[in-house]
């Protein structure tokens, strides 16, 4: 049976390695996740999204898979993960795991017999190409995390492609043989109970075959030079030959027959690194790829009135018959409360702040992804750099000072050391600055950003127009971000003020306030809604 619980769902992202240490080693486990699904199900979340678990070296985390059957032993056994699936359905919370179809470790198996020479069963498992007459790399593909995107192989004589760490080499999937074991590792998980695989990275699945270069963004790189992120070259190029192949999306349609053959399960894939919003609707709108997509518009654009109605609109106007889950944060970003921040309208009350991008992001057409700490209203923080874990900050610091600001500890206790996480130093350290904002302390205040989250998320659930129905933008003030949710016989108008300064928004026809949300920035009189700074209103048509 298929019930869509897919379509307005509300995921919850767990970072397992910072969630909850249940043996004590300083790092977060399975079993950490299952202590805590009574605190995750009373979020009145749908779902919740695990970043990977598998073996690996870690060298990125998990995201260098080196077995896709088995669980690292730091995050405990296939036994935990079971258990923890169990007690997830029944608590009635879907289970997505983090697939990573792209590359894998050069530990795995089959690249440790890829590199022997050119010959032997796996040779053509990944992306192998001869070096140039001069023995550079076969052209100019470019590595994410600085350099070139092909490291040498001595063994075999040849380049090896990798769009990440030198250590996640590519797989090919123009071999049949790599599709049919691929699809394999994901039947696996699929006869093992999840509900859904969550696709990282998943534009840079297939490869141009022929491996033109890309070309430059500008052709003049005085140009390139002006722009964000220019401190990276992999920014200096138009990713037209390594990103968004037609094979790709041929793939995605087999692997959607696959899933549609298991009662009620969900594709959500990971869009980066092209143009997003277009890209997410042509992996879903056919309802033959993709259930969903999330990507990074949210992550990289600015907090304004004017640039939200500009990526809604854009989504509204090319997605049609598919789906989008919005997202504002995750493990590879900037936490959404310091982000947005740091624009000079929306510097204030940090609290409030966290409210009001919590109460847009759940109510705009699609699902939403969560990160964990984001019901806390947590802050990037700042990590020394004899402190830091990541190798692409490492890489570029102190520029860009990598991902692990965003994937510290969840702060259990403000009294624990830890703050509750693990008795013992943890793999990243617990940020003093949250503490005050730790579960414990939140659960005992009324108008903590947790309380209103709850409070949300159990409203939402009572109005079918703000979880599946049209959405259609409205005029308002500069500063406020104005839409109608509309369906199941009900309309819903949502008001956002995206500035630390008081608005008066004049609304047309009879309107009257909705209660229940967990908010109360705003008041309504003769017509005209009053929004406090970061304040948010909702109103439905009077009788």
């Amino acid at each position: 049976m298929k019930s869509e619980w897919w379509r307005g769902a509300i995921i919850y992202q767990i970072y397992p390695r910072s969630f909850f240490d249940s043996n004590e080693d300083g790092t977060g486990d399975l079993a950490g996740i299952t202590r805590k699904l009574d605190y995750i199900s009373d979020l009145g979340v749908d779902a919740i999204w695990i970043s990977p678990f598998f073996k690996s070296p870690m060298r990125d985390f998990g995201y260098d898979v080196g077995d896709y059957r088995l669980v690292d032993p730091i995050f405990g056994t296939n036994s935990d993960f079971n258990t923890l699936l169990l007690a997830a359905h029944e608590r009635g919370l879907k289970v997505i795991i983090d697939m990573v179809l792209g590359h894998t470790s050069d530990q795995h198996r089959w690249f440790q017999e890829s590199c022997q020479n050119q010959t032997n069963s796996k040779s053509d498992w990944y992306v192998w190409a001869a070096p140039n007459a001069d023995g550079t790399p076969p052209n100019n593909w470019l590595s994410i995390f600085g350099g070139a995107a092909w490291q040498w192989d001595a063994r075999r004589r040849q380049y090896y492609l990798h769009h990440y760490l030198r250590s996640q080499p590519n797989l090919n999937w123009h071999n049949q043989d790599v599709v049919d074991a691929m699809f394999g590792e994901v039947r696996f998980w699929l006869e093992a109970g999840v509900d859904g695989l969550r696709l990282d990275a998943i534009t840079t699945l297939t490869h141009d075959a022929e491996l033109r270069n890309n070309p430059p963004l500008n052709p003049d790189p005085r140009d390139t030079l002006l722009l964000p992120g220019a401190n990276n070259p992999f920014n200096w190029q138009l990713l037209v030959h390594t990103r968004d192949q037609a094979r790709t999306l041929e793939l995605l349609g087999e692997l959607r027959a696959i899933v549609n053959g298991y009662d009620d399960r969900y594709l959500i894939g990971e869009v980066a690194d092209v143009e997003m919003i277009s890209v997410s609707a042509k992996y879903t709108r056919s309802g033959e790829h993709l259930h969903s997509c999330y990507n990074f518009e949210l992550m990289q654009r600015e907090f304004t009135a004017a640039s939200l109605s500009e990526v809604i609109a854009k989504t509204e106007a090319v997605l049609l018959g598919g789906w989008t889950t919005w997202a504002m944060s995750n493990h590879d970003n900037l936490r959404v409360v310091t982000r947005a921040g740091q624009s000079s309208d929306l510097q204030g009350d940090p609290r409030a702040l966290a409210k009001l991008l919590l109460a847009a992001l759940f109510s705009f057409r699609g699902g939403a992804c969560v990160y964990q700490g984001e019901e806390l209203g947590l802050t990037e923080a700042e990590i020394p750099f004899e402190d830091l874990q990541d190798p692409f900050g490492i890489e570029f610091w102190p520029d860009f000072k990598g991902r692990d600001g965003c994937r510290t500890p969840m702060p259990w206790s403000s009294a624990l050391p830890n703050g509750g996480f693990s008795t013992i130093k943890p793999w990243l350290p617990v940020p003093r600055e949250h503490l005050p904002l730790a579960v414990d302390e939140q659960e005992n205040d009324p108008d903590s950003v947790l309380t209103m989250f709850r409070s949300f998320a159990a409203w939402r659930k009572q109005h079918a127009s703000l979880v599946i129905g049209d959405l259609a933008l409205v005029q308002a003030d500069e500063s406020i971000l104005a839409f109608e949710r509309r369906g199941n016989g009900e309309r819903i108008l949502c008001l956002f003020n995206f500035s630390n300064r008081n608005v008066a928004q004049l609304v047309s026809g009879p309107w009257r306030p909705i209660d229940g949300h967990g908010l109360d920035q705003a008041r309504f009189e003769d017509g005209t809604v009053f929004l406090g700074p970061f304040g948010a209103w909702f109103g439905e048509p009077a009788e």
